[in-house]
């Protein structure tokens, strides 16, 4: 029976994720571990639940039909140890949380190592990358996502907000006439980050006036890489300010028209849609949800900034 539970929990998270090899990471098995399992609970079975070929796996009808009542089970099971944890005070469990890249000393991140000091019997895993994941696929629990969300199959909850800051480094603005105009800041070279829209709205006294550069001299697919290529003189790039703290601090990094402001922008924590939530994840949540006020800034007297995804 034992054995059976455990099949199916593997096929779930085969499905879910969409290869052998998705799914062992999820699980943290081994994709012959995982393949182990899945070939076992199909010869129990008695039918094949995957169609398997050397690019794809999809389910066939039988799987299609096994795998509602299966989801239901490991939702089961993830209630019961809930419900476990909950009795006993102290939460037990794993966690695999995906966090952005820039800023590890933030207030965000060093919120997390809170949590996990708090909760020594809580396993924690975290993937930091300025990348989007694809929580299902990769077996996130739980990412945290920066800016305005894209509508998408997942769950989702502001836990804070933000704002950004336009800067370059002293020695590009020294080569250039002085930004005090738009008009100025357009003749700007400025700094993408891939998959991030380089529009924004600025507000000032009332007044709006939305700004899309056109003389986008170089394209990174990253935080850091755009903060390097500021400091190398390379441009213009509104960037998290918990990303360039000690830069701002120093004057290698200035700020640009700074009565112009862009809107707050929000920090969202996000969970799939389709899989059950864990009692962790709730309780991880709540805890960053406790501390939301200026969550990702780096120091109290300055204000945070982050990117848009």
């Amino acid at each position: 029976m034992i054995e059976s539970y455990r099949g199916l929990a593997v096929f779930v998270a085969v499905a879910d994720a969409g290869g052998l090899s998705a799914a062992g990471r999820r699980l943290n098995l081994s994709t012959s571990v995982v393949s182990y399992h899945l070939s076992r609970l199909e010869a129990r079975m008695g039918a094949a639940l995957f169609r398997r070929s050397t690019r794809a796996i999809s389910l066939t009808a039988e799987g299609e039909a096994a795998l509602e009542p299966a989801r239901r089970m490991v939702a089961a099971g993830e209630d019961a140890l809930d419900a476990i944890s909950a009795g006993s005070g102290e939460p037990v469990g794993t966690l695999h949380i995906a966090m952005p890249a820039w800023g590890e000393q933030t207030r965000l991140h060093r919120r997390l190592w809170d949590f996990a000091r708090r909760h020594p019997m809580v396993a924690i895993s975290v993937q930091n990358s300025d990348e989007q994941s694809d929580l299902i696929r990769e077996g996130f629990d739980l990412a945290i996502r920066l800016g305005r969300l894209a509508d998408s199959g997942l769950k989702s909850r502001r836990i804070a907000d933000f704002t950004r800051l336009l800067v370059a480094s002293p020695e590009y603005l020294a080569s250039r006439p002085a930004v005090v105009t738009f008009e100025d800041l357009a003749a700007c070279d400025f700094i993408s980050i891939s998959r991030v829209s380089d529009e924004d709205t600025y507000e000032c006294e009332g007044q709006s006036f939305t700004f899309n550069p056109k003389n986008v001299r170089l394209e990174v697919n990253s935080i850091g890489s755009a903060k390097s290529a500021l400091l190398a003189g390379l441009g213009v790039r509104l960037l998290p300010l918990g990303a360039m703290e000690d830069e701002i601090a120093s004057g290698s990094l200035v700020q640009l028209l700074p009565m112009w402001r862009v809107p707050d922008m929000g920090v969202y924590a996000v969970w799939p849609h389709a899989s059950p939530e864990k009692a962790l994840v709730r309780r991880l949540i709540e805890f960053f949800v406790d501390d939301s006020v200026n969550l990702v800034e780096g120091s109290a007297s300055l204000e945070t900034v982050g990117q848009r995804v």
